[in-house]
């Protein structure tokens, strides 16, 4: 087996650990929902919305510090960027499908409502899961991580007296 398996492995545990942040950004996003709609009197898709948003910055937070801790860090204003541009688009994916039930079909009462977000979240999960490991939290290029590891065994082998060394320029 060899190489393979320790690929798939790897990626097994990443769907695992995004399953765990996502499942509980799942529940967020449905109790802020039904406690918006039940709360307030916003209309049942900017109630939707409210709670889409909170979820966003709930899973910011656990993709950055639990699922894809170990990943590059080096451009977090472009991390940032590049995953509020992708769950935005999540957000309307998930909201354009309970938008549809809501306003095309009238399929509006709170179970309705519920099971219509479940799958909007659903299919909007599916997009945000392949874009964010594809283009927010990118795995370090190869050579950037031989180049880590080297210096810091360097510093290791060098105890206490460290040089400091030229930085290298990322890609």
């Amino acid at each position: 087996m060899g190489h393979g398996s320790s690929g798939l492995r790897r990626i097994v545990r990443e769907v695992a650990k995004f399953g765990a942040v996502g499942g509980a950004g799942l529940l967020v996003n449905l109790v802020v929902f039904n406690l918006v709609r039940h709360l307030t009197d916003l209309p049942v898709v900017r109630a939707s919305v409210v709670a889409t948003v909170v979820s966003i910055v709930f899973n910011y937070i656990g993709f950055r510090y639990f699922t894809y801790r170990d990943r590059d860090k080096s451009g977090r204003t472009k991390e940032l960027t590049l995953f509020l541009l992708f769950s935005v688009v999540g957000l309307v994916i998930e909201n354009g499908i309970l938008y549809a039930a809501t306003y095309g079909f009238g399929w509006d009462s709170p179970l309705q409502s519920n099971i219509f977000k479940f799958v909007g979240i659903g299919i909007a999960t599916l997009f945000r899961f392949w874009s964010y490991r594809s283009w927010v939290f990118k795995t370090l290029p190869a050579r950037e991580a031989v180049a880590s590891a080297e210096s810091f065994l360097e510093e290791a082998d060098q105890g206490t007296a460290r040089k400091p060394r030229p930085r290298q320029r990322a890609l």
